[in-house]
């Protein structure tokens, strides 16, 4: 099957069957299987009761991965996430092992990161960045995909620990879930009820098609001018080299090369879930905001006049086009 087919028979799966519960997220179940397929992770921030568990969860039913949910609170200790040594008296060999922690799933919800502290929240960044566990000085491989989905409430402030810039850094969008549109709400109020269980079909997708289209995507070929255009939206986006006054007046810190970078694969992404040979300037366009806006950092002035990181993004773009 070409690259082409392969994805675009992948996201029609998957959509369809997610869909036959979640209605009306169209738009957040596409950008979380674009994090899949990028070899990447995703936050998702929205309010309660917006099905953000519920898309990861029967994400990974629908490609039959293995899953692990992680509930973050105050008291949670890295070893919770990543595992722990424990000493086993049955072994003659060795006195103690290793028993690995909820991290080692394909797929990993991180639900409320926000709410453990920061100690606990750099060993997951860790690890996701480096793909594997150190503990007593070996290392222990993450399971291949290995995709980190975390959650944050954007109402409850109290008692939460933000992630810094350079943790939020890490990951390739922030999903801002929105809620349902009228109709959409009618149905889930009509269609939906407590505790209820959601028998999707499992396994639509096999493992190893998701590992072979992360291969493709990385393969897909990009015409200079998408380089181009994404070196532009960088610099847009600085106050030392932009061509926007609203840059230049509410922004303190840009956008790192990896924001570029991230842009780019996931344009690709998008360009094999739609069928076309090569990403354009309309994906760098509509996938700006999901990869830009948790990397701006507004100035006082900025902050004060409370300023839409969208609405800067938004500014980049028309300075770069």
């Amino acid at each position: 099957m070409e690259s082409r087919d392969l994805l675009f028979s992948i996201h029609e799966r998957i959509k369809q069957n997610i869909s036959s519960y979640v209605i009306g997220q169209d738009e957040v179940i596409e950008s979380v299987l674009l994090t899949l397929i990028c070899k990447s992770h995703s936050i998702i921030v929205g309010v309660p009761g917006l099905a953000k568990t519920l898309i990861v969860k029967l994400l990974s039913k629908s490609i039959d991965a293995s899953y692990n949910r992680i509930q973050f609170t105050p008291d949670l200790m890295p070893s919770d996430i990543t595992g722990t040594i424990v000493f086993d008296k049955e072994n003659e060999k060795s006195a103690f092992k290793f028993v690995k922690g909820p991290i080692f799933a394909n797929i990993l919800l991180a639900d409320e990161i926000n709410r453990t502290p920061p100690k606990t929240q750099s060993a997951l960044l860790q690890a996701m960045e480096e793909r594997f566990v150190t503990a007593e000085g070996k290392e222990y491989l993450l399971p291949v995909p290995f995709n980190v989905f975390a959650t944050q409430n954007p109402i409850e402030q109290e008692g939460t620990y933000p992630l810094p810039e350079a943790q939020l850094d890490r990951f390739l969008f922030q999903i801002e879930i929105k809620y349902p549109k009228y109709e959409s709400e009618k149905a889930i109020v009509s269609k939906r009820v407590i505790n209820e269980d959601f028998k999707v079909n499992q396994g639509v997708v096999k493992l190893q098609e998701i590992i072979e289209a992360q291969d493709k995507v990385e393969k897909i070929p990009v015409a200079s001018n998408i380089h181009e255009a994404i070196v532009k939206m960088l610099r847009n986006s600085r106050p030392e080299s932009t061509k926007s006054q609203a840059v230049k007046d509410y922004v303190k810190w840009g956008l790192s090369s990896r924001a570029g970078i991230f842009l780019l694969a996931a344009a690709k992404g998008k360009a094999l879930l739609e069928k076309r040979l090569t990403p354009d300037l309309d994906d760098l366009v509509n996938l700006a905001p999901l990869v830009f806006n948790h990397r701006i950092i507004l100035s006082f002035k900025g902050e004060m006049e409370n300023k839409e990181k969208r609405d800067i993004t938004n500014e980049i773009i028309k300075a770069s086009f």
